[in-house]
């Protein structure tokens, strides 16, 4: 408890799954919420989303050893920028309108592949 107090300030809301040494948070200052772990979450505090987040993101980054903590920031940048667009279709397509734009922006010559 000692702490969560040094880190979360009072009147936080704080998430958490249902371990019993978390329902200290209850009769604390902060907003405790329990969050429900299942497979199907319907109208209701649950983590499926950053469960599925975390597992893409570790399963991209086993392919590089050794990050550099540094530059971890940016490798999660991108498997943030992965899982939000999705589809490698999509990532194309997005990849292709962000350089179409850059290259409009520059008053360059847009390279014909960038046009389909």
């Amino acid at each position: 408890m000692s702490i969560i107090k040094k880190k979360v300030t009072p009147d936080s809301i704080v998430y958490t799954d249902n371990f019993k040494a978390y329902d200290a948070l209850d009769v604390a200052e902060f907003k405790h919420y329990k969050v429900i772990i299942q497979i199907i979450a319907d109208k209701c505090n649950h983590i499926n989303g950053i469960e599925n987040f975390w597992n893409q993101t570790k399963r991209h980054m086993r392919k590089f050893n050794d990050i550099d903590k540094n530059h971890f920031n940016l490798f999660l940048k991108e498997c943030e920028w992965r899982f939000n667009i999705g589809d490698p279709r999509n990532l194309l397509r997005n990849l292709k309108m962000i350089l179409k734009e850059f290259f409009k922006n520059l008053r360059c010559y847009v390279p014909n592949i960038f046009l389909l």
